[in-house]
């Protein structure tokens, strides 16, 4: 029978890790090692970027990526797709894109006997990476297909139900607002991406590189690191990552600092935020923690994890008021603030 490693006097509802869980937790961290070096090899620099989008995977969780165009986006998700034999699709939200050309409809087919039935086509959304490129470019109802299908693992057409195959995970781009033609997701629907990922410039040796790289031969064909099974099995076992009761108390109490109302913001804090983070903020704090613990290899969760996943899981959730913008503030300025107030 496997013993648990640590006394669990200290921890939330979870039991301490168990020998096996220990040895899978130390399995998932020298993946993560592994992936990092594949995905290197063809995407320069973003070291960052791909920690989050891990962390996101093993989360079960989705994320937004905001960035300007030709940053690399859409190499760098197929490619992740690649390192795990997962199937990988790309969606490619325009003005005119509608529910059906992303979930699949219904098309009248020839049976062989003389007779015509109605065939149910899988649309992209069929896979188990998204890649939602320019999810802001299409309108809301179109928008609003995709985020139940990622709320849900479940798409609805003509009153029959589709279960979407697991892992899956979206991956949208969103380009920034101020640009021509962009439609703004609600408040509601940013508050189901688990993370904002900021894509900036790459340094002048990182765009070197980029140029040096992807101008000759042909990009290397990644290696297969990790079967389907084996990310649903990492799924699982970053759920049962043990988190200290007083970290809970932090994300709580992190989270609820940025609410204006409620008397639990600080004064500096209320004319620059017109909305906080609801409790989902609090869910996908802890959850990133636990993803970040076990990529790293620890056995729980510390407040470091939860303070390394605050700035993206939380920035898209905070509303800033027209005195931060006049002041040049931004939300992730105020969540930087925050952090530094509570070390």
């Amino acid at each position: 029978m496997s013993q648990s490693v640590m006394p669990s006097n200290s921890l939330g509802p979870e039991s301490a890790l168990s020998d096996d869980d220990v040895a899978a937790v130390d399995r998932l961290g020298k993946a993560h090692d592994r992936l990092r070096e594949e995905l290197g090899r063809v995407i320069v620099g973003q070291r960052d970027t791909i920690d989050l989008l891990l962390v996101c995977l093993f989360a079960r969780r989705h994320a937004l990526l905001m960035g300007v165009p030709g940053l690399a986006k859409t190499l760098l998700v197929s490619k992740l797709a690649e390192t795990m034999s997962l199937k990988f699709s790309r969606i490619q939200f325009t003005p005119d894109l509608m529910p059906m050309d992303i979930t699949g409809t219904d098309i009248l087919q020839d049976n062989g006997e003389g007779r015509r039935e109605f065939e149910f086509a899988h649309g992209p959304v069929f896979a188990n990476i998204i890649l939602a490129d320019e999810i802001n470019r299409a309108p809301p109802k179109t928008q609003a297909a995709m985020l139940e299908a990622m709320q849900e693992q479940r798409i609805t057409v003509v009153g029959k139900g589709f279960d979407l195959p697991p892992p899956f995970m979206v991956l949208a781009t969103q380009n920034p607002v101020e640009q021509e033609g962009t439609y703004p997701l609600p408040e509601a629907q940013l508050d189901r991406f688990m993370a904002l990922i900021e894509l900036d410039y790459p340094s002048e040796e990182e765009e070197i590189a980029i140029a040096r790289t992807t101008t000759g031969s042909r990009l290397p064909s990644l290696e297969h690191l990790m079967t389907g099974e084996e990310i649903i099995a990492h799924q699982d076992l970053v759920r049962r990552i043990p988190v200290p009761e007083h970290i809970y108390v932090e994300a709580a109490q992190l989270v609820r600092k940025t609410r204006p109302a409620g008397g639990t913001a600080p004064d500096w804090l209320l004319p620059l935020v017109s909305w906080g983070a609801g409790p989902r903020a609090v869910q996908d704090l802890i959850l990133g923690a636990k993803a970040r613990a076990a990529l790293d290899g620890s056995y729980m969760v510390r407040s470091e994890d939860v303070r390394s996943v605050a700035l993206p899981v939380l920035t898209h959730r905070i509303i800033t008021t027209f005195a931060a913008q006049a002041e040049g503030l931004s939300a992730s300025d105020i969540i930087g603030r925050l952090l530094d107030e509570t070390q």
